[in-house]
């Protein structure tokens, strides 16, 4: 039996000044009902960071070896597969050998234990990055999860500005391993 799906209307206003990148996003997105909303909130988030031209979200969490997020190339190769969470650091291993670039936007009550056993693996890669966001400024806008969800997100020298509705949140990403997920 498929799961029951939640769509959620996205539009997001990016502009990432490390970057030069400046787009409205506008989207829908589905959260399954095993997903967290925490996870919802770290995907939209990997997504806008990663932003590039062909990124798209995948079958999200019950599609088995598609990662979260992804950028393909027009003859269908895997350019760049981001995932969220704390996945099985086999699974990003074998995607970095068929993928030019890997992104873990890592989060979880699991973090730090999950870091020091698979961080030696992951860093070996060469090409797998891994950043953190703080915990706390994912739960305050799970806290404003909606069907429709409207943001403003700047990025600049490394940090997030991110303004919903008229609450303004902040927040540094933390890069853990590998190359940088921003440019320095």
């Amino acid at each position: 039996m498929a799961q029951r799906s939640t769509i959620h209307r996205v539009e997001i206003e990016l502009s990432d000044t490390d970057r030069h990148v400046y787009e409205t996003l506008q989207m829908s997105v589905a959260r399954a009902e095993s997903e967290t909303p925490q996870r919802l909130v770290t995907r939209l988030l990997a997504y806008c960071l990663c932003y590039e031209q062909d990124i798209e979200f995948t079958g999200g969490v019950g599609s088995g070896d598609e990662p979260d997020v992804w950028v393909k190339e027009p003859g269908g190769r895997v350019k760049l597969w981001i995932e969220v969470g704390l996945p099985d650091p086999k699974r990003l291993t074998k995607a970095a050998r068929h993928c030019e670039r890997v992104v873990l936007l890592a989060y979880g009550r699991r973090l730090r234990d999950w870091q020091a056993e698979n961080m030696p693996q992951l860093e070996a890669a060469g090409n797998v990055t891994v950043a953190t966001l703080e915990p706390a400024f994912i739960d305050q806008l799970v806290g404003l999860i909606d069907r429709s969800i409207v943001w403003s997100l700047t990025v600049s020298g490394g940090t997030l500005y991110l303004t919903s509705g008229k609450q303004q949140f902040e927040t540094t990403v933390v890069p853990v391993a590998g190359p940088p997920l921003l440019p320095q």
